[in-house]
């Protein structure tokens, strides 16, 4: 089971940027995705989880109206599209994956499938 992140690099804020994350060994089908940051100095948040059981998706309020989840099947790969970039958006962006729906709370220790994370630099 493999999950891998990529899609980061270094914007000016009012950017976008579409991460994605590519699964192997398991198809997301069933799965609860989630996308985690971790900025310099601060530790790592749920930001947004896609549970494809229940066809929702669930956004933490501090990126609400500008990331957008979306999935592909056909490439076994979940999205994240970010619009609107801050410089507060900086960090290190991960997937992580688990059988089941998504928690009500998208925190850490409820996935037990990770990815290497992809940075994000937004600057002013």
């Amino acid at each position: 089971v493999q999950l891998q992140a990529f899609g980061g690099g270094s914007v000016q804020a009012g950017g976008s940027l579409r991460l994605s994350c590519e699964i192997s060994g398991f198809t997301f089908d069933g799965y609860a995705i989630g996308w985690f940051r971790q900025a310099p100095g601060k530790e790592r948040e749920g930001i947004s989880c896609n549970s494809s059981r229940e066809s929702v998706t669930y956004y933490e309020e501090s990126v609400k109206g500008r990331f957008t989840i979306s999935t592909d099947n056909a490439k076994n790969t979940v999205y994240l599209q970010i619009n609107s970039l801050r410089p507060e958006d900086t960090a290190v962006y991960y997937c992580a994956g688990d059988l089941g729906n998504c928690p009500l709370v998208i925190y850490e220790e409820y996935f037990n499938h990770w990815g290497k994370g992809t940075l994000v630099t937004v600057s002013s």
